[in-house]
């Protein structure tokens, strides 16, 4: 008999676009079969307004999606992102009766334990991240199997969502026909497909930057020290271009154009581009165009990115990771393309900045190599470490599986 097929789906519903990944895990390994997107509707400052709406647009991007695989799908892992993500410190105590060997399933029960904390009654927990134990009052260990001890803490990062956001989201997708495997949060999901465990031990940063919401992991081992949602988004770089070339220089410009002028002329920083080179801009009202300098839109673009990485510095430093992050700064999202925003970031944090790019599944497209699709990849690779885990159930959970990364 033919072995069934073992599809990872990944869905990013995000505010502009909805983006959709098909792959085929084949041998333990995951091979890119078709992806989709399809412009959003529904959502409203980086929040769930209308469910048949975001419905509709996940429907879109999954049939581009099956066309170009030509395979059909119903199980798929979702995004979840925006401003009312939030992580919480989660600490559990497992006391033996008697001196004993520490075993993966003792930590896994001490994780459990540490996950069992009292939230507010709207939120819903979507993550588990485990930081490392401590063993007879001894801090620090990252994985203590073998350990002979009496009594073990585990220390985790709880990640939460706001329930009628997440359920929202969940419920569009199951409107599209789609059965959520699991819902993962936006950042977390590009680590999974642009960061490689060598750099996640050297310290490392990602900043999901959306149109509506800007997402931020850090990571110091394959421990997640910190999962937030930043005040700054893609969206008030376009704002304040709009209100700057308003206030500065009289000149009243639609959004619409602000993001267009900001997409192809824009920098983060001064001095990368060529300032002087004079730029057509249409006026509002439509009668007609004013010539403005390529210096009076990076001016303005410069002080709100500088900002975003202020807000990640701050983090990183309320973390202890200010001086620790030797990998830097991983930029994903939509909003990672404006020209010059890893110069700002290696500017503002002292450490290197790239972009990331999804790598580790086979085949994946070169046009694709854009960190607008780093969380999609990152979700059907997710969606096929579930396949994996189902495959696997005897097997008792290693160090990447309880710290996420298996």
């Amino acid at each position: 008999m033919a072995h069934k097929p073992e599809y990872a789906v990944g869905v990013d519903a995000g505010s502009t676009r909805t983006r959709c990944v098909i792959c085929v895990v084949e041998d333990g390994e995951l091979r890119f079969l078709g992806a989709g997107s399809a412009p959003s509707q529904g959502w409203q400052r980086g929040r769930a307004a209308d469910t048949a709406k975001i419905s509709e647009s996940i429907k879109a991007a999954v049939k581009e999606a099956e066309s170009r695989a030509r395979v059909l799908v119903r199980n798929a892992v979702l995004g979840i992102g925006g401003p009312e993500v939030e992580a919480m410190q989660g600490r559990g105590v497992y006391e033996f009766s008697v001196p004993k060997e520490v075993t993966a399933e003792d930590l896994s029960f001490a994780v459990g334990l540490a996950a069992r904390v009292r939230m507010e009654e709207e939120r819903r927990l979507i993550h588990v991240l485990p930081q490392d134990f401590t063993v007879d009052g001894r801090a620090g260990f990252r994985y203590p199997v073998g350990a002979v001890c009496s009594r073990i803490e585990a220390n985790v990062l709880l990640v939460t969502a706001l329930e009628v956001e997440h359920d929202s989201v969940v419920s569009a997708a199951q409107q599209a026909h789609l059965h959520v495997e699991d819902t993962v949060f936006e950042p977390v999901a590009s680590a999974y497909a642009c960061v490689f465990p060598s750099e996640r031990s050297r310290g490392v940063a990602v900043v999901d930057l959306g149109v509506d919401s800007t997402s931020l992991v850090i990571y110091d081992g394959d421990a997640a020290l910190t999962a937030v949602s930043l005040p700054i988004t893609s969206d008030h770089l376009t704002r304040d271009l709009a209100a700057g070339l308003r206030y500065t220089s009289g000149i009243t410009v639609t959004l619409e154009d602000a993001e267009t002028l900001k997409r192809e002329y824009g920098c983060a920083m001064r001095g990368l581009t060529n300032d002087s080179t004079l730029i057509e801009v249409p006026l509002a009202d439509g009668r007609g165009w004013v010539e403005i300098s390529r210096m009076q839109i990076n001016e303005i673009l410069e002080a709100r990115a500088e900002e975003i990485f202020l807000y990640v510095r701050e983090e990183a430093a309320r973390v202890g990771m200010d001086q620790s992050l030797l990998e830097g700064v991983v930029l994903t999202g939509g909003g990672a393309r404006l020209s010059g925003l890893c110069d700002m970031a290696e500017k503002v944090l002292s450490s290197p900045a790239k972009f990331g790019l999804a790598a580790g599944i086979r085949n994946w497209p070169q046009n694709f190599q854009d960190p607008a699709w780093s969380v999609a990849a990152g979700l059907a690779m997710y969606s096929a470490r579930l396949s994996l885990r189902k495959n696997n159930r005897r097997r008792p959970p290693g160090f990447f599986g309880l710290f996420g990364w298996q």
